[in-house]
């Protein structure tokens, strides 16, 4: 099952949406609801292009303007409502998101699939370095969701709880691929380090 083209693919527009989707706001209080809902630990939101992204959502008839705000001597703010094409192409993006796996490319696959530029040694101490540091992050994730679950519904912190399980799963995998380097069980690994001493490319890696 093929992912839909979509007019906007940029998935801050997408956050904008479900924002808008509770009430119309101004700008300035859609980023403000992005933070204080954590959105942005999830979403790469750039503040500075919200308002293009508005921009672009209403140019494709996807927001509208539901009226004016002004409090005080600020200037007038415009408040911007989901319109019904919105609300289909909320829906309709995010089913498309929740049900068809899409490839995507983290920046540590591209790593591994280069890695053999580097000694077998070298690798395991900077993969040491990487499972430290995950370590770190399981821990601290844990007992800050911990927390989270005290005063949030779950529903609220799937994101969060997902992103734990990820760290949690690269830390596994990334300690026992060390262990394989270091017994010497990895297929390959012994070639990979004769390659650095001796600067010979054995034939079967070059097939």
């Amino acid at each position: 099952m093929a992912r839909k083209r979509r007019k906007l693919t940029n998935p801050l527009a997408l956050a904008v949406m479900t924002t808008l989707w509770q009430k119309p706001m101004h700008p300035y209080e859609i980023a403000q609801t992005l933070h204080s809902q954590g959105k942005d630990a999830s979403t790469k939101i750039n503040y500075g292009s919200l308002y293009t992204v508005v921009q672009n959502l209403e140019k494709h008839g996807f927001v509208e303007v539901a009226g004016v705000e002004r409090q005080g001597n600020r200037p007038e703010r415009t408040v911007y409502g989901l319109t019904d094409a919105g609300r289909e192409e909320m829906a309709e993006w995010l089913s498309d998101l929740l049900a068809v796996p899409a490839k995507e490319y983290p920046i540590f696959e591209t790593a591994l699939s280069l890695m053999a530029a580097l000694p077998p040694d070298e690798v395991v101490r900077l993969l040491e370095m990487r499972l430290s540091s995950l370590e770190v992050q399981v821990a601290s994730g844990r007992g800050a969701l911990e927390k989270l679950y005290e005063t949030l519904p779950r529903l609220f912190l799937i994101e969060v709880e997902y992103q734990l399980h990820m760290v949690e799963a690269q830390a596994q995998w990334v300690g026992g691929f060390l262990e394989e380097i270091k017994k010497g069980s990895l297929p390959g690994v012994d070639e990979w380090r004769r390659f650095h001493e001796t600067g010979e490319l054995p034939a079967e890696f070059t097939t």
